[in-house]
C-alpha cells in the first residue's frame, strides 16, 4: 500500500483496518444475512400487479443495429395496439393491483410516438378511472426523438411522469448503430430536438439513455459529450448480444471498462465541484436507506408485478421476453393463464441463484436480469456473469462517489 499510493504513511493504514476492525464489531461491515435462514416462502406470496409495459407500437422509424427487438417487431409483423388492447390492459392492471394506490405505465415499442394518438386517449382513459379506483398512474414513455415536435413535447411535459430519450453520445458513435431505415444516422436529426424538449421539461424527470459496445469503449466520452451538451441525467448501458456480432462485449474487454467506470466516477466528483454537476443512473444509490428488503430480494417484479402487453394484448414477464411463445403468459381479455411460469418467476430471488450467495452486492442488484440470464445461459434462475462483474464495478465507484461526497460536506 505505502508503495501504491506515496501519499499515505504507515499510521494511515493501521487507523484504517482500527476502523475496519470497529465497522465489523459494530456489524455494520460483513454484516450477518439475517434473511437467508428464514422461510419466504415467495411462491405464497399475493400476486399483485403494480406496472405495465404497454408495447403500443411493434414497428419503428429506426433501424439500430443492436436492438434486441429486431427493429421494434420482436421477430413478428409490425403491429400498432388499439385503444380497445390498452383499455383492457389498464383495467387488467387496476383489477389486479390490490389496495396498490400508485400504478406504473411504461409507454414501449418500437417507437411509441408513431402510434401517438392512442397514447393519448390511453393517459386520458386512465386520468378518468383514477379517482374511482383509488389509484394513481405514473407515465413514462421512451423515445428515439424522431417524431417529437412543439405538440408531442407539450403532451409528454404535461403527462409523462419520466420521459427516457436514446441517444449513444458523439456523433459518429451514434451514426454508427442508430440510423434509419435508408442508413442514415439519427443525430442531427434528434439532439436539437432532445434539447427543446429538455428545456422545457423544467425539473421534471427525464434521462438520456445509451448503450455502449465493444466499438466505443472509451463510451465515458459519449457521456461526458451528452453532459457538455446540457442533458444533466444521464445513463449508459452495456450491450447485450449474441458473442457473434463484432459490437458484443468480451471478457478480455473488462479491465478497459473498469478503468471507464472509474474515469467517470472521478469526473462526477469533479464536475460537482465545479459546479456544473450531472447523474449517471447506476451511480444513484442510497447507502443509508434505500429498498425495502422485499425489493432487495425480488428484484424487478418481472412476470408477477410487472408484465409487458403486446399490441394484440398477449401477457409476456417483461419486454426482452416477448415474441418468445415459452414465456407467453395469457392476455388482456383472460387474464394470467400460466400460473406456472408465473410461479416461477415468483421463485426468482437472490437465493435462488447459488453464486449470489456470496456476493456483497447481491442486495442491490437483487439477483440480476432474468431475461439476460435466460439469453446467455437458458435458464431464468442462473446470472449473467459478465454483467454481474460490471454491476459490481459500478456499485464500487457509485459508493466511491458517495465517499467524496460526505467528505466534501465534512470539509
Amino acid at each position: 500500500m505505502l508503495q501504491k499510493y506515496k501519499e499515505i504513511k504507515e499510521t494511515d493504514i493501521e487507523e484504517t483496518f482500527e476502523e475496519i476492525e470497529n465497522l465489523i464489531k459494530e456489524g455494520k461491515l460483513f454484516s450477518k444475512d439475517i434473511y437467508e435462514g428464514k422461510n419466504l416462502d415467495l411462491k405464497k406470496r399475493d400476486s399483485v400487479v403494480k406496472a405495465l409495459c404497454l408495447h403500443i407500437a411493434h414497428t419503428c422509424n429506426l433501424n439500430c443495429e443492436y436492438c434486441f427487438a429486431g427493429q421494434g417487431k420482436y421477430h413478428g409483423e409490425d403491429a400498432l395496439m388499439s385503444f380497445e388492447v390498452g383499455k383492457q390492459a389498464l383495467d387488467f392492471l387496476v383489477k389486479n393491483s390490490g389496495t396498490r394506490k400508485n400504478l406504473e405505465v411504461d409507454f414501449f415499442g418500437g417507437e411509441p410516438l408513431v402510434n401517438f394518438e392512442v397514447v393519448k386517449q390511453l393517459v386520458k382513459y386512465a386520468r378518468s378511472i383514477e379517482q374511482e379506483n383509488n389509484k394513481h398512474f405514473r407515465f413514462t414513455l421512451t423515445t428515439n426523438g424522431v417524431l417529437l415536435n412543439d405538440d408531442v413535447i407539450d403532451f409528454l411535459n404535461e403527462e409523462m411522469d419520466n420521459v427516457v430519450l436514446s441517444l449513444d453520445g458523439r456523433k459518429e458513435i451514434n451514426d454508427a448503430k442508430r440510423k434509419n431505415i435508408n442508413g442514415d444516422g439519427s443525430y442531427d436529426i434528434i439532439v436539437p430536438k432532445f434539447k427543446k424538449f429538455v428545456q422545457k421539461r423544467g425539473n421534471k424527470e427525464y434521462y438520456m439513455r445509451g448503450t455502449f459496445t465493444r466499438n466505443n469503449l472509451d463510451f465515458t466520452n459519449d457521456i461526458f459529450h451528452m453532459a457538455d451538451l446540457g442533458f444533466t441525467e444521464l445513463s449508459m448501458e452495456p450491450v447485450v448480444s449474441s458473442e457473434e456480432t463484432d459490437y458484443s462485449l468480451r471478457e478480455e474487454d473488462l479491465d478497459k471498462i473498469y478503468e471507464q467506470y472509474e474515469i467517470l466516477a472521478k469526473e462526477i466528483i469533479k464536475r460537482k465541484k465545479e459546479g456544473n454537476p450531472f447523474t449517471f443512473y447506476h451511480y444513484m444509490i442510497d447507502l443509508s436507506g434505500g429498498p425495502c428488503i422485499y425489493k432487495r430480494i425480488t428484484g424487478c417484479g418481472s412476470g408477477t408485478e410487472y408484465l409487458a402487453v403486446t399490441p394484440n394484448g398477449d401477457f409476456y414477464p417483461c419486454h426482452q421476453f416477448v415474441g418468445d411463445k415459452k414465456f407467453l403468459m395469457g392476455n388482456v381479455k383472460d387474464g394470467i393463464t400460466n400460473k406456472e411460469l408465473r410461479d416461477e418467476f415468483k421463485m426468482c430471488n437472490v437465493y435462488s441463484r447459488k453464486e449470489c450467495k456470496d456476493c456483497w452486492a447481491k442486495l442491490y442488484c437483487s439477483g440480476g436480469c432474468s431475461a439476460n440470464s435466460y439469453h446467455t445461459t437458458g435458464s431464468i434462475n442462473n446470472i449473467y456473469d459478465f454483467g454481474c462483474k460490471l454491476f459490481r464495478k459500478r456499485i464500487e465507484c457509485a459508493i466511491m462517489v458517495k465517499i467524496a461526497e460526505a467528505m466534501e460536506e465534512m470539509q
